[in-house]
């Protein structure tokens, strides 16, 4: 340890950190004072610093240079050298094979064509012109390659010249530096575009070959670009080829509902310049920006509640809605309908009813287009607390018990509150903790239960601080409340980890529940295997719960089968307690 080269800039801060710290915040805790010290005081960092520090050094000292530029001719030498030898061992052998990989000879000539500097291709020499305007003009060239351009353009409205509309960030004219949003195109190739439209500058594109010269107008102002930080998580797909809408097709950026998305630039009110995250392609592409596609969505429900008969309950399983509808040509106010109230009769109800005051047609009116999120690392001894979602009947109970008899002194459940009186052999606090009704009323009134109903004239509910103590005292708290907890329990302070439990399709829903003997949940005594309108009836749960939620869900797994369901909780909590995952971002 004595030995060891600490850097000195550390070791300030660290000093500066112990000195500083007895007038820190009263909310600064001592384990994040820890963790900062330890980080500090940790080799990985210094030596990381120290080769960060020896790099800048050469740099400054220009030591970074060829030790020779003739790389491939020398590995020919040693080819012929080895050639007669790899009968002699093993180890001349494979050396002789693995100069002669493909990847290891195009490494050596790129090595050579960087050290003799002799890029490729040439570009021809610049016509000099003299322009009778008193306007800048400049000529730009460009290499024509397999990648696209990386620019968009359109006709202004005012002037009616051919200018750069977008510019994508990391594409080929992004990085050449010659060309802005807001430059005028005079010529393409010596072809003058004036009086042409976007496609007529487009074809003229398409038909050249080998290098591409533009004559150009400087805008009055460039905007200096600083790439965003922003990452989000999408709530929808896209596709750019069936979107009517989009600028250019071939800038689009498709991505998957769950992809976590690099936003870059959002300058455009529309159109967005995204990347997916961890994507070695710097080139950025187009996405719907938030504001256009809430619009889409709320124009695609007004057209389909149009078109519902008005007997037809919101209860109804939904079709899944299109992501792509017409973007209005002007801005407009977007109005919402006020939507049909669901009817709750005929429902059956299990042992706790939950909060009479749901309220899904707010739900309904919630649109999730994107979040954004940021990373957030498990730190030992604190665990998120797994929540499970599902209907009723699909299994969440069953998960729950065999997780914690897994591990009773790392997994716990609150213990709920009742208003109803102990009954023999009940221990307070064990099986629940025992208060007064006025004393419940008034707790939930002031918002302390995350879930609370009432049954045969008792409450029944489960308190925010009963997770949160579980939580302190670091345990995993295991949860498995009715859906619309979900509002109260997804906060800054709890971050729960959600896993929506799904049943699988019906045929195999109705299999395994009666190959187990599964009795029926809607059934107080337990007495009864589920009939075939009780799948039915967990199956429509669970997809209107998939509509209203599903945009809440860190993880979904099928419980088809037991078993192998449980081992996905346990490979998930796993996960949740080793990996860095992405997480709204006011929560870090």
């Amino acid at each position: 340890m004595e030995n060891f080269n600490w850097d000195p800039a550390l070791s300030k801060v660290l000093s500066a950190l112990d000195a500083h710290r007895a007038s820190a915040p009263t909310f600064t805790s001592d384990d994040e004072f820890g963790f900062l010290s330890d980080l500090l005081r940790s080799k990985e960092l210094n030596a990381l610093v120290h080769v960060y520090n020896k790099i800048q050094k050469n740099l400054k000292d220009d030591k970074f240079s060829p030790v020779l530029s003739n790389a491939m001719e020398i590995n020919v030498e040693v080819l012929s050298l080895l050639a007669n030898k790899t009968q002699v061992s093993d180890e001349f052998k494979e050396l002789f094979l693995l100069l002669q990989k493909p990847h290891v000879q195009a490494l050596l000539i790129s090595h050579d064509t960087v050290a003799q500097k002799d890029y490729y291709p040439r570009l021809p020499d610049i016509p000099v012109e003299m322009d009778e305007d008193e306007e800048t003009v400049k000529i730009v060239q460009l290499v024509k390659s397999d990648e696209p351009l990386g620019a968009t353009i359109k006709t202004d409205e005012q002037s009616g010249k051919i200018v750069i509309a977008r510019v994508m960030h990391g594409g080929a004219a992004d990085r050449s530096g010659l060309i802005n949003v807001g430059d005028e195109i005079h010529e393409v190739n010596g072809i003058s575009v004036e009086g042409k439209t976007p496609n007529d500058v487009l074809k003229i594109l398409q038909s050249s070959e080998g290098t591409i010269t533009f004559k150009i107008v400087p805008a009055e102002s460039k905007n200096i670009f600083r790439e965003s930080k922003v990452r989000v998580r999408a709530h929808f797909t896209y596709k750019a080829s069936i979107d009517p809408e989009t600028p250019c097709t071939e800038a689009g950026l498709d991505f998957d509902r769950g992809d976590v998305l690099h936003i870059v630039c959002q300058d455009d009110p529309h159109w967005w310049q995204a990347r997916k995250e961890g994507d070695r392609n710097m080139r950025a592409g187009l996405i719907p920006s938030r504001a256009l596609q809430e619009h889409r969505v709320i124009m695609q429900r007004q057209q389909r509640d149009k078109s519902e008969d008005d007997s037809i309950s919101l209860c109804s399983v939904p079709v899944p809605m299109p992501t792509l509808c017409p973007r209005p040509r002007t801005t407009s106010t977007c109005m919402h309908e006020s939507p049909t109230k669901c009817s709750l009769q005929g429902i059956k109800t299990k042992k706790i009813m939950y909060d009479a005051t749901e309220n899904d047609d707010f739900d309904r009116e919630e649109i999730a287009t994107y979040e954004e999120v940021a990373k957030l690392y498990p730190r030992p001894g604190l665990y998120r607390p797994v929540v499970l979602i599902g209907p009723p009947g699909v299994g969440r109970n069953e998960l729950k018990r065999r997780l914690m008899a897994t591990n009773p002194d790392k997994y716990r459940t609150p213990v709920p509150y009742t208003s109803r009186p102990p009954r023999p052999g009940e221990v307070d606090g064990k099986e629940y903790f025992f208060v007064s009704r006025d004393q419940m009323d008034e707790d939930i009134n002031s918002g302390k239960f995350i879930e609370y109903g009432e049954y045969k004239g008792n409450l029944y509910g489960t308190s925010a601080e009963s997770v949160s103590s579980l939580v302190d005292a670091g345990y995993v708290c295991i949860l498995s409340p009715h859906y619309q907890a979900l509002k109260m329990l997804r906060t800054p302070k709890l971050k729960p980890y959600i896993v929506y439990i799904k049943p699988p399709r019906f045929e195999i829903f109705k299999e395994t529940r009666n190959d187990s003997r599964a009795r029926s949940t809607f059934d107080e005594s337990n007495s009864r295997g589920f009939t075939d309108e009780e799948f039915e009836e967990i199956l429509h749960s669970a997809a209107r719960i998939e509509f209203l939620y599903s945009h809440l869900f860190d993880e979904t797994i099928v419980n088809a089968d037991l078993p192998i369901a449980f081992e996905h909780l346990l490979a998930t909590i796993h996960k949740l307690e080793t990996e860095p995952l992405w997480v709204p971002a006011c929560w870090v």
